[in-house]
């Protein structure tokens, strides 16, 4: 599986930005989908999770309420819809496939290149 996340860019606070993760290859709707980020000088930590079907979702705590994960699994895409934003969400943001645990990085086998999503004060 190939993934090519999109979406980034610049928005002040309280705005608001979509992210895509498009797959290649055949057989996306077998694994869980997550998001990850990582902010300068910091490691990379779990945002959300969807398993295969779509009907599981998980988020860290800083997020909920305000992102929502979503998946196409038609289109082999799945979705990080991002309002409110804050300060503290910059960072470059990163999909990822897996078949295991959703919430931790250990779960995932196949990670995209990431988009910078930086959020002005």
């Amino acid at each position: 599986v190939q993934l090519q996340a999109s979406g980034g860019g610049l928005v002040q606070a309280g705005g608001s930005l979509r992210l895509s993760c498009a797959a290649s290859g055949r057989a996306f709707s077998r694994y869980n989908m997550g998001w990850f980020r990582q902010a300068p000088g910091k490691e990379r930590e779990f945002v959300a999770a969807i398993s295969r079907s779509g009907g599981i979702t998980y988020y860290t705590d800083s997020v909920k309420g305000r992102f929502t994960i979503s998946r196409d699994n038609a289109k082999n895409t799945v979705y990080l819809q991002m309002n409110s934003l804050k300060p503290e969400d910059t960072a470059v943001y990163s999909c990822a496939a897996g078949l295991n645990t959703m919430v931790t990085m250990t779960g995932y086998q196949y990670w995209g290149q990431g988009t910078l999503v930086t959020v002005s004060s």
